[in-house]
């Protein structure tokens, strides 16, 4: 599987285009923005693009994506489905933070904890991370041993919870219970920031390193 980052909005948040390769059908996470660029990238890799993933529901991950899925014609599948109240905010969303107008939209698939999404020949375990928002969810390649976490985890940092139903005991729960099981091998795509890899956080990262407890104070991320 291949995987491209392409950086959009004002936030820079971490859009990838992920192509298997036996097949050349591809998907795209979170198109917050800039469908521009995403869509050039599509037709630079000359791939066929087969549906839409979403982590959850913030507008610089999920603006764009009704517009992408309608031009291509395919689906969008996740979050889950707790993120509704997210989705349908987002024309408010996208004005407050100079989006444009992105549109409300229900996927044509809410995700579950345990539910398999495919491209291609590739396959993709669906974990239920709430904590950032309550629908998040990550996608893992138990294959290719790479996750897309959005903004569960970053590099040196973890997602923010001073959201709306965010809750900071459900985060470190869902990243110490839901992806270091995972292993440490995971190298893992954040929804901002450099990809690491689970077990470097384990070892280093101030708010869910192992042996740090319950990690207090506000993340800076997401």
């Amino acid at each position: 599987m291949k995987v491209t980052l392409i950086p959009v909005t004002p936030f820079q948040q971490n859009c990838s285009l992920l192509v298997c390769e036996a097949t050349n059908r591809a998907a795209v996470v979170d198109p917050g923005g800039d469908l521009d660029r995403i869509e050039a990238e599509i037709a630079n890799q000359g791939v066929q693009l087969e549906k839409v993933l979403l982590t959850h529901g913030h507008v610089d991950h999920c603006a764009g994506a009704k517009a992408l899925a309608e031009k291509f014609g395919v689906p969008i599948e996740g979050p889950q489905e707790d993120e509704r109240f997210w989705i349908e905010q987002l024309p408010q969303q996208s004005v407050r933070f100079g989006f444009g107008h992105a549109q409300a939209f229900e996927p044509d698939r809410w995700l579950v904890d345990g539910d398999t999404v495919r491209f291609g020949d590739e396959a993709m375990e669906v974990y239920h991370c709430p904590g950032h928002t309550p629908g998040h969810v990550v996608f893992f390649s138990r294959a290719h041993r790479l996750a897309l976490v959005g903004d569960v985890l970053f590099a040196g940092s973890i997602g923010r919870t001073d959201f709306p139903r965010g809750n900071h005991a459900d985060l470190i729960r869902s990243i110490r219970e839901k992806l270091w099981p995972l292993g440490d091998d995971v190298t893992f795509v954040p929804g901002h920031g450099p990809v690491s890899t689970f077990g470097e956080e384990r070892r280093s990262n101030p708010y869910v390193a192992d042996g740090v407890p319950g990690a207090t104070g506000q993340a800076q991320w997401g």
